[in-house]
């Protein structure tokens, strides 16, 4: 099980990976909008905005997101760790269940680049 701190290493793996990013992934990577990440077996939410190209985690609260954000996702620690270090396929993982994404139809298709 990993930690709370993992988790949020991971988070900012992934936004520098976001900043780092050219071409379709960077335009999509540079939306403005609110984001939050529900780690559901430590049933912490951290909780920001995309901007820029990057995650900007601004806040993490105990259990479910306060206020819904144009982003959402939702899964555990280790499927948050393991996305973001490639071991863990998000397509399938969606398919299957083990990570909820929820956002408008436009930025859905945004973030099909992303992801």
């Amino acid at each position: 099980m990993t930690t709370i701190e993992e988790c949020r290493a991971a988070l900012d793996k992934l936004s520098d990976s976001m900043g780092d990013a050219a071409g379709d992934v960077r335009a999509a990577a540079s939306m403005e909008r609110s984001v939050t990440c529900h780690v559901t077996d430590l049933d912490v939410t951290f909780a920001g905005r995309l901007t820029g190209g990057r995650i900007e985690v601004r806040d993490t609260v105990p259990g479910p997101p306060r206020e819904k954000a144009q982003i959402r996702l939702a899964m555990t620690g280790d499927d948050l760790v393991a996305l973001v270090d490639g071991r863990l396929h998000f397509a399938r993982a969606w398919a299957s269940g083990r990570v909820r994404l929820e956002a408008g139809l436009r930025d859905l298709f945004h973030l099909r680049k992303l992801l």
